[in-house]
């Protein structure tokens, strides 16, 4: 069956707009296999999603069950990872928190892409004020740190999670409309467009029916390269205590409270810091294949 689908999907005489959609995305994920690198972001990505999604099932203890006279126990059979200062199993706590974390990466996502590309293709296609405008309140974002702006977005409100979620969904919006209007740049005044156009269609239309498509290549490679940031503004944010508020197993809540002890007990920060590096690396990994395959004038 795997091989009539290989054959149906690189038929170079598509007869249907299915099979011709099906033959670019099966050709995109060969490209995108024959990349190690990006095979390896990809795997661990998808490892940590499910232990994060299984977490119930797979966590030992309790995350917040307190256990005092176990309190900074080594790694060992009982505790994979080893415990925390008050005893807590630093492997259940690390599951957990993946949810955590990576739950805001996805939300973030989420809430900004489809920000960024409307921002961006209203903003390349109507041109004029429509564009300055769009564009001068764009910049005012870039103009500050990322992590700067959301801890001035958390400090006006509550902290915690859902402070976070919208402190950085506000400030990693710009990068994306930008990307949103050059695509849009591009291919404004192209042909088939103007060809829409003479049919009648209004411009919310073109925008949405065949601009935007056009710039979720790009911008799908920008969204993954810029989720490791993600995971490490929303980790800053909760290491500041302006994220997830403890007793969250947060991986950067998790670190804050370990650094007393990073140079007697390594394994309390360790741990954490590991999760972060590892799912950062691997969000690289996949962009990088990701910006290969889907945008090849790139070097």
């Amino acid at each position: 069956m795997l091989a009539d689908f290989r054959a149906w999907a690189l038929d170079d005489l598509a007869t249907s707009r299915r099979q011709a959609a099906w033959g670019r995305r099966y050709r995109i994920w060969l490209a995108l296999k024959a990349n190690p690198l990006a095979m390896i972001g990809l795997f661990i990505i998808v490892l940590c999603v499910l232990l994060a999604f299984l977490a119930p099932l797979l966590a030992p203890y309790d995350p917040a069950i307190q256990d005092l006279e176990n309190r900074l126990a080594r790694p060992s059979a009982d505790h994979l990872l080893g415990t925390d200062e008050l005893g807590r199993d630093i492997l259940s706590r690390l599951l957990y928190g993946g949810r955590i974390t990576l739950g805001i990466v996805v939300a973030v996502v989420v809430m900004v892409a489809p920000v960024g590309l409307a921002v961006g293709t209203i903003a390349g296609y109507f041109g004029g004020w429509v564009d300055k405008t769009l564009m001068r309140l764009t910049d005012v974002f870039l103009a500050f740190p990322r992590l700067i702006l959301a801890l001035a977005f958390v400090a006006a409100l509550n902290p915690g999670v859902q402070s976070a979620i919208l402190a950085i969904a506000l400030t990693a919006w710009p990068p994306y409309a930008r990307i949103a209007r050059a695509e849009t740049l591009t291919v404004r005044n192209s042909e088939f467009i103007e060809a829409v156009a003479m049919t009648g269609a209004s411009p919310w239309r073109i925008i949405l029916r065949h601009v935007a498509p056009l710039c979720v290549p790009s911008l799908v490679v920008r969204v993954t390269l810029d989720m490791a940031s993600i995971i490490i503004t929303a980790a800053s944010l909760g290491f500041l205590g302006m994220g997830a508020q403890p007793p969250s197993p947060e991986w950067g809540a998790m670190i804050a409270t370990a650094k007393r002890f990073i140079l007697d007990q390594w394994w309390v920060a360790l741990s954490p810091c590991i999760a972060i590096l590892l799912v950062s690396l691997a969000f690289n990994f996949l962009g990088d294949g990701l910006r290969d395959v889907l945008d090849p004038k790139q070097d």
